[in-house]
């Protein structure tokens, strides 16, 4: 399968997960796996949040974020990717002054 995410509708979610700001994504799902490309405009997050029947994993395309996993605070930049397992937490921020942009994949395990 190929996902043309030129061809699928940005939702925005505003506040998503309890986040700062909009969450901007284009979705694939099919009943099993959500596949996004999100983004982040300066200032916007991702609230914190548990993957209690999933994992998820952040490919980061464009710009520089702030990452908080278990406890831990890293940056987050172009061309790495983060993995959050089952049971575990995450957030993401931008603190910089361009849209982040990423990748997601949300997989039911």
């Amino acid at each position: 399968m190929t996902i043309d995410f030129n061809n699928i509708a940005e939702e925005i979610f505003p506040n998503f997960k309890g986040g700062e700001k909009d969450y901007a994504a284009k979705m694939m799902f099919d009943g099993k796996v959500r596949i996004m490309k999100g983004r982040l405009i300066p200032g916007a997050s991702i609230g914190l949040h548990t993957h209690t029947t999933n994992c998820e994993v952040i490919f980061m395309l464009k710009g520089e974020a702030t990452l908080l996993h278990e406890g831990e605070t890293s940056v987050l930049r172009e061309g790495r990717c983060h993995y959050c397992p089952k049971g575990e937490s995450h957030s993401i921020k931008n603190n910089g002054e361009v849209d982040v942009e990423f990748y997601a994949v949300v997989a039911e395990q």
